[in-house]
Protein backbone atom coordinates (compact mmCIF):
# COMPACT_ATOMS: atom_id res chain seq x y z
CA UNK A 1 0.00 0.00 0.00
CA UNK A 2 1.51 3.76 -1.19
CA UNK A 3 2.31 5.68 1.90
CA UNK A 4 4.20 8.56 -0.09
CA UNK A 5 7.61 7.38 0.94
CA UNK A 6 8.14 5.51 -2.46
CA UNK A 7 9.95 6.93 -5.70
CA UNK A 8 8.79 7.43 -8.69
CA UNK A 9 8.85 3.85 -10.31
CA UNK A 10 7.73 2.20 -7.09
CA UNK A 11 4.83 4.67 -6.71
CA UNK A 12 3.78 3.49 -10.20
CA UNK A 13 3.93 0.32 -9.59
CA UNK A 14 1.84 0.20 -6.59
CA UNK A 15 -0.54 2.47 -8.47
CA UNK A 16 -0.79 0.24 -10.85
CA UNK A 17 -1.64 -2.41 -8.83
CA UNK A 18 -4.58 -0.64 -6.95
CA UNK A 19 -5.84 0.38 -10.36
CA UNK A 20 -5.92 -3.29 -11.12
CA UNK A 21 -7.44 -4.59 -8.05
CA UNK A 22 -10.30 -1.67 -8.63
CA UNK A 23 -11.10 -2.94 -12.10
CA UNK A 24 -10.66 -6.49 -10.94
CA UNK A 25 -13.55 -5.57 -8.43
CA UNK A 26 -15.73 -3.39 -10.71
CA UNK A 27 -15.69 -6.20 -13.51
CA UNK A 28 -16.59 -8.88 -11.09
CA UNK A 29 -19.10 -6.74 -9.62
CA UNK A 30 -20.60 -5.82 -13.10
CA UNK A 31 -20.83 -9.51 -13.65
CA UNK A 32 -22.84 -10.85 -10.44
CA UNK A 33 -24.75 -7.76 -10.56
CA UNK A 34 -28.78 -7.99 -10.53
CA UNK A 35 -29.52 -4.94 -11.58
CA UNK A 36 -28.69 -4.29 -15.81
CA UNK A 37 -27.84 -0.75 -14.59
CA UNK A 38 -25.90 -1.75 -12.05
CA UNK A 39 -24.07 -3.78 -14.31
CA UNK A 40 -23.88 -1.08 -16.97
CA UNK A 41 -22.21 1.32 -14.35
CA UNK A 42 -19.77 -1.50 -12.86
CA UNK A 43 -18.34 -1.89 -16.33
CA UNK A 44 -17.94 1.91 -17.03
CA UNK A 45 -16.23 1.90 -13.87
CA UNK A 46 -14.69 -0.99 -14.69
CA UNK A 47 -12.85 0.56 -18.52
CA UNK A 48 -12.17 3.49 -16.74
CA UNK A 49 -9.73 1.88 -14.33
CA UNK A 50 -8.11 -0.19 -17.31
CA UNK A 51 -7.45 3.34 -18.67
CA UNK A 52 -5.92 4.14 -15.44
CA UNK A 53 -3.76 1.48 -15.37
CA UNK A 54 -2.58 2.28 -19.15
CA UNK A 55 -1.74 5.69 -18.44
CA UNK A 56 0.09 4.71 -15.26
CA UNK A 57 1.86 1.79 -17.81
CA UNK A 58 2.97 4.56 -20.30
CA UNK A 59 4.37 6.37 -16.82
CA UNK A 60 6.35 3.46 -16.26
CA UNK A 61 7.71 2.64 -19.66
CA UNK A 62 8.55 5.84 -20.73
CA UNK A 63 10.78 6.50 -17.53
CA UNK A 64 12.13 3.16 -17.88
CA UNK A 65 13.03 4.45 -21.60
CA UNK A 66 11.37 1.08 -23.29
CA UNK A 67 13.59 -1.27 -21.48
CA UNK A 68 11.95 -3.47 -20.19
CA UNK A 69 8.55 -3.43 -21.82
CA UNK A 70 8.68 -6.98 -21.57
CA UNK A 71 9.11 -7.50 -18.07
CA UNK A 72 6.10 -5.01 -17.54
CA UNK A 73 4.10 -6.88 -19.84
CA UNK A 74 4.69 -9.99 -17.83
CA UNK A 75 4.54 -8.06 -14.46
CA UNK A 76 0.71 -7.07 -15.80
CA UNK A 77 -0.10 -10.00 -16.56
CA UNK A 78 1.05 -12.07 -14.04
CA UNK A 79 0.70 -10.08 -10.64
CA UNK A 80 -2.66 -10.56 -8.75
CA UNK A 81 -3.64 -7.22 -7.19
CA UNK A 82 -4.89 -7.30 -3.79
CA UNK A 83 -6.35 -3.88 -2.81
CA UNK A 84 -8.54 -1.54 -4.93
CA UNK A 85 -7.34 2.19 -4.81
CA UNK A 86 -9.62 3.13 -2.11
CA UNK A 87 -7.17 0.74 0.01
CA UNK A 88 -10.13 -1.91 0.73
CA UNK A 89 -9.09 -5.47 0.25
CA UNK A 90 -10.74 -6.81 -3.50
CA UNK A 91 -11.31 -9.70 -1.22
CA UNK A 92 -13.74 -7.81 1.36
CA UNK A 93 -15.03 -5.97 -1.58
CA UNK A 94 -16.21 -9.04 -3.24
CA UNK A 95 -17.40 -10.43 0.03
CA UNK A 96 -19.66 -7.70 0.75
CA UNK A 97 -21.27 -7.90 -2.64
CA UNK A 98 -21.62 -11.84 -2.28
CA UNK A 99 -23.51 -11.25 0.76
CA UNK A 100 -25.62 -8.07 -0.01
CA UNK A 101 -25.71 -8.59 -3.23
CA UNK A 102 -27.41 -5.50 -5.15
CA UNK A 103 -31.12 -6.00 -5.81
CA UNK A 104 -31.23 -2.14 -6.83
CA UNK A 105 -29.16 1.17 -8.52
CA UNK A 106 -28.48 2.42 -5.18
CA UNK A 107 -26.86 -0.36 -3.53
CA UNK A 108 -24.46 -0.26 -6.13
CA UNK A 109 -23.96 3.41 -6.48
CA UNK A 110 -23.58 3.61 -2.85
CA UNK A 111 -21.14 1.23 -3.26
CA UNK A 112 -18.99 2.84 -5.95
CA UNK A 113 -19.17 5.99 -4.20
CA UNK A 114 -17.29 4.80 -1.10
CA UNK A 115 -14.83 3.28 -3.32
CA UNK A 116 -13.81 6.19 -5.66
CA UNK A 117 -14.07 8.37 -2.47
CA UNK A 118 -12.02 6.60 -0.60
CA UNK A 119 -9.68 6.68 -3.57
CA UNK A 120 -9.90 10.35 -4.02
CA UNK A 121 -8.71 10.83 -0.32
CA UNK A 122 -5.64 8.84 -1.17
CA UNK A 123 -4.61 9.77 -3.69
CA UNK A 124 -5.35 13.29 -2.71
CA UNK A 125 -3.39 12.83 0.62
CA UNK A 126 -0.75 10.95 -1.46
CA UNK A 127 -0.28 13.97 -4.10
CA UNK A 128 0.22 16.49 -0.92
CA UNK A 129 2.71 14.25 0.73
CA UNK A 130 4.73 12.32 -1.44
CA UNK A 131 8.97 12.79 -0.94
CA UNK A 132 9.32 12.51 -4.71
CA UNK A 133 8.15 15.29 -6.90
CA UNK A 134 7.35 13.34 -9.69
CA UNK A 135 5.35 11.31 -7.54
CA UNK A 136 3.23 13.95 -6.65
CA UNK A 137 2.17 14.94 -9.74
CA UNK A 138 1.29 11.85 -10.85
CA UNK A 139 -1.07 11.17 -8.13
CA UNK A 140 -2.42 14.66 -8.16
CA UNK A 141 -3.74 13.18 -11.82
CA UNK A 142 -4.86 10.32 -10.25
CA UNK A 143 -6.87 12.33 -7.58
CA UNK A 144 -8.54 14.06 -10.54
CA UNK A 145 -9.36 11.42 -12.32
CA UNK A 146 -10.91 9.99 -9.22
CA UNK A 147 -13.24 13.48 -8.87
CA UNK A 148 -14.12 12.63 -12.26
CA UNK A 149 -15.66 9.15 -11.44
CA UNK A 150 -17.47 10.92 -8.06
CA UNK A 151 -19.15 13.25 -10.70
CA UNK A 152 -20.12 10.70 -12.93
CA UNK A 153 -21.06 8.95 -10.05
CA UNK A 154 -23.58 11.71 -8.78
CA UNK A 155 -25.29 12.68 -12.13
CA UNK A 156 -26.38 8.61 -11.52
CA UNK A 157 -27.36 9.48 -7.96
CA UNK A 158 -29.60 12.43 -9.15
CA UNK A 159 -30.73 10.77 -11.98
CA UNK A 160 -32.19 7.96 -9.70
CA UNK A 161 -33.74 10.07 -7.52
CA UNK A 162 -35.95 11.31 -9.81
CA UNK A 163 -37.10 8.50 -11.34
CA UNK A 164 -37.70 7.08 -7.78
Amino acid sequence: MLTGKEDLILSLIEAYLMEKGTMDFYSHAAAKALNQDAGKMFGELSQWEHKHMNFIGYLYQSIQEDRDIIGFERFAEKTEAHYTEAGIPVKDLEAKLEKHGFVDDMGALILALEIEGKAYSLYSRLAKSAVDTNARVVFQEMSEQETKHIEYLKKIRQKLGETS
